[in-house]
């Protein structure tokens, strides 16, 4: 994919040497995100859970202060919310600084993470017990971590003991890896996989400004995107989501070429289904051009049937059953319980699965209208946009996956609604880990992640369809009146 013709919406403004108030009040509030979130880290509880029998492999990678939960919430609520807004006004500021500072930054941020325990959700929890059952010989998509409660490994997941794997073959091949240097150390296991997730993490931001390597601004604007994102290093290094393993696959999807890229969507359709939806950016790039498409599909396509094939016919099970699901964070959890208030209490599915593919199509096809230009990145970023907008499950750490193909197509006005989706979305997920919420703090789960959070992505939503309808139009207009008159 060429790298000259991913650039979409950049408008030029008169650079700066030297940073001004704004400036220095964007970029360190930027820098304040990402050092609460390394200091979360610091003091958080262990990754292994207390009382349980088995060796813990123990490095001094934390204070294990345990502090109170209602400070640990208050300081991950100030990170997201200055993270936010430090992010949209360095993006908006006109100094440019040299764009190797906040890429050497934010991969230094990341590799630290790496030896503080996961924060943020118990996910690195269930990726720990789904390696494990692999290594005891038992297929994580047929059994539960809870068939084996007394397993020092499988007894640490905290709320999702009962449910297999949802994630792709590759994702639990990594998982297996990690549980076969751990054993049956929960903190060693989590150790391998926070070593994985940090080298795709810093893997994709250089892949990311080599992509941009060719101009400045757009480097220093990929590099505030993803390396030094302080959402995505809350939500991806610190959180250690598995999303930032298709994320690196998707990112070097588009940065190679022919059989190379057809084989990285492959494998990273391989780590989650839904990145699949990136394959759309290279097919429509490559409509004009049959045989290159047909190589990069076809490669794809054997990729993923030989990875799934491999796995089973198990490995949709749970995948089957996650996309009927309703978050509460996203609007539709507004219309399940209105569904519900009027029909009861019975299937309600069907109706949310076939809106939220019907949202999903419109808001594409206005956000592609408003794109000037259409390619791979372009088109990707439009299509995993409007997907996260119209899922009927989402949770914060999915639109790292957006981020990433952002930096990559240089859009301002996506970042802004990304940007104000993501600090909300993070807002009504505190904590993602239940069990380390105070009993007295239950209204951030009643209140603001049922009701204030689906409300404001409802808000957010019509914003976001108003905007690309009017810009839609806007691009029509200018593309009729610049087309040569007979």
């Amino acid at each position: 994919m060429t790298r000259e013709a991913s650039v979409v919406d950049d408008t030029r403004v008169p650079a700066r040497d030297t940073p001004r108030g704004l400036d220095v009040v964007a970029f360190a509030a930027v820098g304040l995100s990402v050092g609460l979130t390394i200091l979360i880290g610091l003091l958080g509880p262990s990754t292994m859970v207390p009382g349980l029998a088995g060796p813990s492999w123990q490095p001094p990678y934390s204070f294990q202060a345990r502090p109170d939960g209602h400070l640990v919430i208050a300081m991950a609520a100030v990170a997201i919310v200055l993270g936010g807004a430090g992010l949209a006004g360095a993006l908006r500021s006109r100094w440019r600084p040299d764009p190797r500072w906040p890429l050497v930054a934010g991969c230094a941020a990341a590799v630290l993470l790496a030896f503080l325990p996961p924060s943020g959700s118990p996910d690195h929890l269930n990726y720990a017990a789904y390696g494990r059952l692999v290594t005891l010989g038992q297929n994580p998509y047929v059994t539960p971590p809870s068939a084996l409660p007394a397993d020092p490994v499988l007894g640490a997941v905290e709320e999702w003991t009962g449910v297999t794997s949802v994630y792709g073959p590759v994702a639990t091949a990594v998982q297996a890896l990690a549980s076969f240097v751990g054993g049956d150390s929960v903190r060693l296991t989590v150790f391998v996989m926070a070593l994985v997730n940090a080298a795709a993490f810093v893997g994709t931001a250089l892949l990311i400004d080599r992509f941009t390597r060719g101009d400045a601004d757009l480097r220093r604007r990929a590099a505030l995107l993803w390396a030094a994102n302080p959402l995505m290093i809350y939500h991806l290094a610190a959180g250690m989501h598995v999303d930032t393993l298709a994320v690196a696959c998707m990112v070097a999807a588009l940065t190679a070429r022919g059989a190379a890229s057809g084989l990285l969507l492959g494998v990273g359709i391989g780590v989650k289904l839904n990145a699949g939806l990136v394959a759309l950016g290279p097919a429509w790039e490559l409509r004009r051009s049959p045989g290159r498409l047909a190589v990069v599909a076809g490669t794809a396509t054997a990729t993923v049937l030989v990875i799934y094939g491999l796995a089973g016919s198990h490995v949709f099970d749970q995948v089957g059953a996650a996309s009927k699901k309703v978050s509460f964070g996203t609007p539709w959890y507004l219309v399940k319980v209105g569904l519900q208030e009027l029909f009861g209490s019975g299937s309600y599915s069907a109706w949310t699965q076939t809106g939220s593919l019907l949202l999903m199509v419109v808001l594409a096809w206005l956000i592609l209208r408003a794109a000037p230009r259409d390619t791979a990145p372009v088109v990707a970023a439009g299509i995993v946009v409007a997907w996260l907008f119209a899922a009927t499950y989402a949770l914060p750490w999915y639109d790292g996956l957006a981020f990433a193909l952002l930096a990559m197509a240089s859009w301002p006005a996506l970042e802004g609604f990304m940007i104000a989706r993501v600090v909300v979305l993070s807002l009504g997920y505190l904590p993602a880990r239940e069990a380390m919420r105070p009993e007295d703090l239950s209204w951030l789960k009643t209140v603001v992640r049922e009701r204030a959070v689906p409300w404001s992505l409802l808000a957010l939503t019509v914003a976001l369809a108003w905007w690309a309808a009017r810009a839609g139009a806007r691009a029509r207009r200018r593309s009729a009146s610049a087309a040569p008159r007979p």
